[in-house]
């Protein structure tokens, strides 16, 4: 079934538009939100990918709810949209019924005042001590520049009672330089019991930076969403922006977009290998040479963009600027050597039985656990959901250029290690066959005006850690609403899964078999 047949299983008596730019808007009545969700998810089995609020009292004098579910078969979304008032800003909350939906909800609730009645967890989540209560960062009179009083709010986490249980706190501040995040973990000896996380504690706004905006004027932020993701979120939200502008992106641009991706992929898995086997078990030859070899993809970035994270490249239209044979020579030839030595040096690592003792059964996601979560990206495919937008929503130059998306069912730290090198491989690949294309289009136009005035859109990629989907709204050829997912948003709350039944001393080879962004998810 195609989105339009799957709408009018669910809402007949909708008023619809055609699909545009492959997604189906789907207006609910606001008693009908929590049915047609769970008729998406569980009767059509359509998994959740972004559920968010808008503020349109000015307007309509009530409160926006919309909630994405992917059709991959067909290549689209049907987004639902219902109206909240504005008076009463109450909404059944689908949490129960579409496990995916239990963050975005909370989220709704702190950054708009929704409350989201029925959710089974409605603890306050972005905001937790250092929020006063009633505070909708989101709604449109609560000014970007508020300074707000300090508050000392309790957030309780969760807790095992018993003899010989104790709690082990890690975080925020750790002893390395990633960002802050909580981690509270109860234990019988070694063996975890239970482990809960909480996290925003660096909320930067850039939600509420992006209204006001142009397109143009809004990229530095996006491209600084989660600095090792920057071309994947260019990638994202320019197609949302060039969807509203109806702008055609000419076919030289999507190849040389997908160049930058595929570098920035390949770059990224590089040092998560060497980061898991090598820093997560003391095999340090891995992580040694491993970060080595990375240096040299990060100098390639320098040198093509003027960065070390394959930023300012990607622009609404097109690209900041083409690439000629020179440039695409030193990408093949880069790449083809960092794939050589990095490929021998980990496979060193896999024929190691002490090291396959540590990676094999350890923080193992189950299919069930993944699509319930909505997992996204290497989380999901390494426990066996088939899901990669490249293909099943193809984009830039992805639809013409041969993609084989590796799967794997063990869902335990090793074979998260392994669909890495597989896409490492893939995305060598994609490259190869990308420069090629650039070659024999070389003089074709790469970029092209991109003028947005009013609508909305989807805009989305695979980047290396998942599927990245935005949401923009244009007003006066401004930014009225962005919403922006990462998808480390979506993957957090799998450490609930993969902790309990490992021990402590592992819990390090979960977090980085998944190695998740703060900063993408605290927006």
């Amino acid at each position: 079934m195609n989105a339009a047949a799957v709408a009018r299983s669910i809402a007949p008596d909708a008023a619809l538009s055609p699909p545009d730019e492959g997604r189906l808007v789907v207006p609910v009545a606001l008693g009908d939100w929590e049915a047609a969700a769970r008729a998406l998810h569980a009767d059509h089995r359509l998994p959740l990918d972004l559920l968010w609020a808008t503020d349109d009292r000015a307007a309509s004098g009530s409160f926006g709810l919309h909630a994405a579910f992917a059709l991959d078969a067909s290549h689209e979304w049907i987004e639902l949209v219902t109206a909240v008032p504005g008076a009463d800003p109450v909404f059944p909350s689908i949490t129960p019924r579409v496990m995916a939906a239990h963050w975005y909800e909370r989220a709704v609730q702190d950054m708009f005042g929704l409350t989201a009645a029925g959710h089974p967890d409605p603890r306050r989540l972005v905001h937790h001590e250092n929020v006063p209560p009633g505070t909708w960062p989101l709604r449109k009179d609560f000014p970007w520049d508020a300074k707000l009083p300090w508050a000392a709010e309790p957030h309780p986490l969760a807790t095992v009672e018993g003899e010989g249980v104790f709690q082990v706190p890690v975080g925020p501040i750790h002893a390395g330089v990633i960002e802050p995040g909580h981690f509270r973990f109860s234990v019988a000896g070694e063996r975890i019991i239970t482990l809960e996380g909480k996290l925003f504690f660096t909320h930067k706004g850039v939600e509420k930076l992006l209204e006001g905006r142009t397109a143009a004027a809004a990229m530095p932020f996006v491209e600084r969403v989660s600095g090792d993701s920057a071309a994947s979120h260019a990638l994202a939200f320019c197609q949302a922006v060039e969807a509203v502008a109806r702008c055609r992106v000419p076919e030289r641009a999507r190849v040389l977009r997908v160049l930058a991706v595929e570098l920035e992929r390949f770059t990224m898995h590089l040092h998560d290998v060497a980061n898991i086997c090598g820093m997560g078990t003391g095999f340090t030859l891995l992580a040694a040479g491993g970060f080595r070899v990375k240096e040299r993809l990060q100098r390639l970035s320098a040198r093509l963009f003027g960065n070390r994270f394959f930023r300012g490249f990607v622009l609404p239209g097109g690209t900041a600027r083409d690439l000629g044979a020179p440039e695409l020579d030193d990408i093949e030839a880069t790449l083809d050597g960092a794939w050589a030595e990095a490929s021998g040096l980990f496979q060193i690592g896999l024929e190691s039985d002490s090291l396959l003792d540590r990676l094999e059964t350890t923080g193992v996601l189950s299919r069930d656990a993944a699509w319930a979560y909505g997992a996204k990206g290497i989380a999901a495919r390494a426990s066996g959901l088939d899901r990669d937008s490249r293909r099943d929503h193809p984009h830039a130059a992805y639809g013409t250029l041969p993609l084989r998306v590796p799967v794997r069912t063990e869902g335990d730290v090793d074979a998260r290690v392994r669909i890495r090198l597989d896409e490492m491989a893939q995305a060598r690949a994609l490259v190869a066959r990308g420069a090629a294309e650039c070659r024999r289009s070389q003089g074709a136009p790469w970029s092209a005006p991109c003028e947005p005035a009013d609508g909305d859109a989807l805009g989305w990629t695979e980047g290396w850690r998942g599927q990245i989907l935005d949401w923009v709204r244009f007003r006066g050829g401004v930014i009225d609403r962005a919403v922006v997912r990462d998808p480390s948003f979506c993957n957090w709350p799998l450490f609930g899964e993969l902790g309990p039944g490992n021990i402590v001393p592992d819990f390090p080879l979960c977090n980085k078999s998944l190695n998740l962004s703060y900063s993408g998810t605290d927006l």
